[in-house]
């Protein structure tokens, strides 16, 4: 069974390993074993990182867009709210979980998932 690529696994949140079972119970949170390969992921931490990078990338994109949409047209702060907490709150939602499964898949492709404990 060959392994999934990584951007594959990230973006379709399966398991590292065989590619093929969800790797999601849920929003955001990971399965015990994987239903298919019978991949230990009880001991999975992506700790903040996942959160990191989308602070970062919306950031970036959010920051830039109010930049470029105040210079232009000066719109009054209420219309920056309605446009662009939607872009945020959605955002964030939409990139935490492809977000997650990717660094599972990089600890999972580079042997840094933690061995359970006991």
């Amino acid at each position: 069974m060959a392994e999934p690529s990584l951007l594959r696994a990230a973006l379709a949140g399966r398991c590292p390993r065989c590619g093929e079972g969800a790797l999601f119970a849920g929003l955001l949170n990971i399965v015990p074993t994987c239903p298919v390969c019978g991949l230990d992921l009880s001991a999975e931490d992506a700790g903040d990182g996942p959160a990191v990078f989308a602070i970062l990338l919306l950031g970036l994109i959010v920051v830039g867009a109010a930049a470029i949409v105040e210079i232009a047209w000066s719109p009054p702060i209420w219309v920056h709210l309605l446009l662009w907490t939607p872009l945020i709150l959605g955002g964030a939602v939409l990139l935490l979980r492809p977000l997650k499964a990717g660094l599972i898949a990089l600890q999972y492709r580079h042997n840094r998932l933690a061995p359970p404990a006991g």
